[in-house]
Formats: C-alpha cells, sequence, structure tokens
C-alpha cells in the first residue's frame, strides 16, 4: 500500500500486461465485493495488448479496419482503443459514501489527470462537448491525449481513464476514436517527453489525493 492513498483505497501498478476481457472480469468481481463491504476500494493502474473496446454509445459505422479483438466493454462512451504504451487507470470507488454524482466524477478524474500530464509539462484541457482529454499537438491542432469512460453499478464506479504515453498511435486508425472525426490523436512520446509507465504512476499517485479532496468537495461530501 503506498504512503500518499488512504488506507482504505488499494493502490495496484501492474508492471506486465493485463489482456482486457481477463480486466473486466477483475473488475465484475471487485465492483460487487466493494459494493457488499468486501473488500476495499481499488485504483488499477496498467496496460493491455491491442484491443479495440466498444462503449454502450458505439456505432457499427465507427469501426474502420478491426484488426484486433473487439470487445464490448459495458461502459459508457464509443470505441476506443488500449494497447502498449497507453497507460490505463481503472477507477473503484464506493459513490454511496464520496457522493452520488457521475458528474462530479468524472469531472474529478479528468482534473487529476490533466493535473498530473502538467506535472510533465504537458498543457491539457477539456473541451466542451468533446469527451477525453486534450492538449496542442506537434502541428498546432488539437489533439486527444486521454481518453475517459466510466460505468457506474450499485453505486460503485468501474474502467476510469487511458493516457498515451508511447502507444503506436496508428492503431488508432482502425477505428473512430471515441465517434469524434475531426480531431487527431497524440501522445506523450510524440510531444517529445519521454514518460515511463512506472514514472507516470509515481506522478499519478502523488496526484490522488487531490482528485479525492477534490471529489468530496464537489459533491458536498466531508472527509
Amino acid at each position: 500500500m503506498s504512503g500518499n492513498i488512504p488506507s482504505d483505497i488499494e493502490w495496484r501498478c501492474e508492471s506486465g500486461q493485463v489482456p482486457y476481457r481477463e480486466a473486466l472480469d477483475r473488475m465484475e468481481v471487485r465492483n460487487r465485493a466493494i459494493a457488499a463491504g468486501e473488500a476495499r476500494e481499488l485504483i488499477w493502474s496498467l496496460e493491455h495488448p491491442p484491443v479495440y473496446t466498444a462503449g454502450t454509445s458505439a456505432a457499427a459505422a465507427e469501426m474502420l479496419d478491426p484488426r484486433f479483438e473487439v470487445v464490448e466493454a459495458g461502459r459508457g462512451g464509443r470505441y476506443t482503443y488500449h494497447g502498449p504504451g497507453q497507460r490505463i487507470g481503472y477507477v473503484l470507488l464506493d459513490l454511496n459514501r464520496r457522493g452520488k454524482d457521475v458528474r462530479c466524477f468524472v469531472h474529478a478524474i479528468e482534473g487529476w489527470v490533466i493535473d498530473t500530464l502538467a506535472d510533465f509539462g504537458v498543457d491539457a484541457w477539456r473541451a466542451e462537448g468533446r469527451i477525453g482529454i486534450w492538449t496542442r499537438d506537434i502541428d498546432g491542432s488539437e489533439a486527444k491525449i486521454g481518453a475517459i469512460g466510466v460505468r457506474v453499478r450499485r453505486w460503485v464506479t468501474m474502467h476510469g481513464f487511458a493516457v498515451n504515453l508511447a502507444p503506436d498511435l496508428s492503431h488508432f486508425a482502425g477505428i473512430v476514436p471515441c465517434g469524434i472525426a475531426e480531431y487527431g490523436v497524440t501522445s506523450l512520446e510524440r510531444l517529445g517527453i519521454a514518460v515511463a509507465p512506472d514514472e507516470w504512476d509515481k506522478a499519478l499517485e502523488a496526484r490522488a489525493p487531490g482528485f479525492l479532496d477534490g471529489l468530496a468537495r464537489a459533491c458536498g461530501v466531508k472527509r
């Protein structure tokens, strides 16, 4: 357990790749255990082998080239790509005790990722009407550097966010990422910033107390 994370939350970082279907199964089990009061909440950082995931709003026309396995994710949103070089953060929190406000939860996650990117010199932001985390690409255009997708069951959250450290960006060409065709996808590597997975995890962990405090304030919950 990390010293930065409250004792009622497990902080788990995987050094190897976890197959997407396996991660889904493990989240489902943990979600039920948290809801039943039988397990701690969980923040889980990992990577997947290449996979396309379909959210509940995914449109068939946005699957352009299914070169990798396509998995129904059960989360909100449309098609996304996950693969090596992309760091995933799965956030399983009990909103029964942290505030039953999914909008606040998503906003808090976005702020957490934006603040962590800032620690590596990346100016990132939310964009009105567009899901995800955005930044300025090397050609000056606006591009997505992080994706957000959550599911809430029994008021316990699942899924979370993905940040592009150094993935193969050509793999995104198989889909219309999150249903947004007008903008590209970028990464820290493309921006000239080398960040190892463990470096990202440590920075994310350091920002976790701020994420939890911000969520509590936004939901009006006393901590």
